[in-house]
């Protein structure tokens, strides 16, 4: 009996699709056949799609997929919000409204009876009739500063990320809407689901930690436990030849030991060698 693969769609083009693509290649799933124009990969049982992330969140919506890598502001536009959503932590941005810088606008408010450009009409639809406010929505696919800049529209609901391309068209940001992220979001709770999700986690987390070794004098492992609250039994180990030291092997978070290197040091830790792992699970 055949058994239809559960299907997830992955980007098509851009960075959120090489950060998804390096997220699976390092838990496990071959990547190799994904090489753009609409690929196809799987094992037989999960089976990856590439498609633009405005189609797959359509495509989800309609229940023709089991899951799919899109961000925050398309998960609002086709109403996925209630669904099991996993925030990824990379290719992060606001949602912004934003106007021209000299148009004497100086908050969302200030728009009734504009006419605003964006990607996302329901999402903008959504918040300016939260508002109170009555606008002309403009539903576009390409650049939607420039639009705004050469006075085809009074304000623009965009994603801003840097906000240099907001600052070379003179846009200025009368609200930000909220902030925004990659996330894998998906509709069932199939097994190849769940195996992919805990493959994620412990691969997201990883890259939050560091894998430290070090060594130190053994009378000094107290004050070590007290540089790191959360470190309660770091692995100790004895070293050839050596009476006056022991090597100390733990895991930490990557901010607390840049913040605390120097603290090591001045403990008399030697031999510091810090590698993130690729795979972490408590």
């Amino acid at each position: 009996m055949t058994t239809t693969p559960t299907r997830i769609a992955l980007p098509s083009k851009g960075r959120l699709r090489d950060d998804v693509l390096a997220v699976l290649e390092t838990a496990g799933y071959g990547t190799g056949a994904i090489k753009g124009g609409g690929a196809m990969a799987g094992d037989g049982e999960l089976e990856f799609l590439e498609m633009r992330p405005r189609d797959a969140g359509a495509a989800l919506a309609a229940g023709q997929l089991a899951g799919a890598f899109i961000s925050t502001d398309i998960a609002m536009e086709h109403g996925l919000e209630d669904l099991p959503t996993r925030p990824l932590g990379f290719s992060r941005s606001d949602l912004v409204v934003a106007s021209r810088d000299d148009d004497g606008r100086y908050d969302a408010g200030d728009l009734d009876g504009a006419v605003i450009a964006t990607h996302l009409p329901n999402v903008t639809r959504t918040f300016f009739a939260g508002k109170g406010l009555d606008v002309t929505i403009v539903e576009m696919g390409g650049s939607l500063e420039g639009f705004c800049a050469a006075g085809l529209a009074d304000a623009i609901v965009d994603l801003r990320e840097t906000g240099r391309s907001l600052r070379a068209n003179r846009l200025r940001v009368l609200e930000q809407i909220r902030p925004c992220e990659a996330v894998f979001t998906r509709r069932h709770e199939a097994a190849q689901l769940a195996d992919l999700e805990l493959r994620m986690e412990a691969v997201l987390s990883a890259r939050q930690h560091r894998y430290v070794m070090l060594h130190v004098r053994e009378e000094r492992l107290d004050a070590l436990r007290e540089l790191f609250p959360g470190l309660e039994s770091p692995t100790v180990l004895p070293l050839a030849a050596r009476t006056d030291l022991v090597a100390v092997h733990f895991v930490v978070g990557a901010d607390e030991l840049w913040r605390r290197l120097s603290d090591l040091r001045q403990l008399g830790a030697t031999g510091i060698v810090a590698l993130e792992p690729q795979a972490l699970l408590d």
